[in-house]
């Protein structure tokens, strides 16, 4: 948690003005929490990645499977702590910016701070007259039709998928989970936050596009 914490105790000189940005982050960040008797909240996201990568990459998703690595535990970290150990502290936050300017939704305020049993029509939302109001990425997701689906996938999914693609040579050449780990572990601080924006939206076009094809 201090990961997500720092970056606001280290921005803001006002110790109430850190704790609601963090409350606010924590709040978009809630579902990867959310425990129950048999599961945590983040392994949807890496169910989903499972998923994207066996997409848009099936020989590094069947080789990960024989390795006993298909559950993609390994990638748990980045997407708890949104990625703040991959990258330096400056490009971690350069990182953030980027992704939550892509995934912008008009209406996201309103789900954080209205009546969950109000309908669309009784909350006082103003209705948005433009999809150009929205984040490139969320622009993406509604015209694939993504944003009516029950759970879109956060960019973050994308960003670790785009990671493990430009990793691909060496983690084919894995023979363990262990070197799995160790590949990914020694990227830290070395991955440039501008490009794995770029990849991952790379990947949610052609993921998006795949999946499309297969509906058909």
């Amino acid at each position: 948690m201090s990961d997500l914490c720092s970056p606001m105790i280290i921005l803001l000189d006002d110790e109430a003005d850190a704790f609601w940005c963090f409350e606010r982050m924590m709040k978009r960040l809630r579902k990867n929490f959310r425990a129950t008797g048999n599961s945590v909240g983040v392994e949807a996201q890496l169910s989903n990645l499972a998923s994207i990568t066996q997409v848009i990459d099936p020989k590094l998703h069947q080789h990960l499977e024989t390795l006993g690595g298909g559950n993609y535990v390994f990638a748990f970290r980045m997407l708890m702590v949104m990625f703040r150990r991959e990258f330096s502290f400056a490009d971690s936050l350069y990182l953030w910016e980027m992704m939550w300017s892509l995934e912008y939704d008009p209406e996201l305020f309103f789900l954080y701070e209205e009546d969950p049993d109000l309908t669309a029509e009784n909350s006082g939302r103003a209705k948005v007259k433009s999809i150009r109001q929205y984040g490139k990425y969320e622009r993406e997701n509604m015209r694939s039709g993504g944003k009516d689906a029950e759970a879109p996938l956060p960019i973050s999914v994308f960003l670790v998928a785009s990671v493990l693609k430009d990793k691909s040579a060496k983690l084919t050449e894995a023979r363990g989970l262990d070197e799995v780990v160790k590949i990914l572990n020694n990227i830290t601080g070395n991955l440039d936050a501008r490009k794995a924006c770029s990849s991952a939206m790379k990947l949610h076009k052609k993921y998006l596009k795949k999946a499309a094809n297969t509906n058909r």
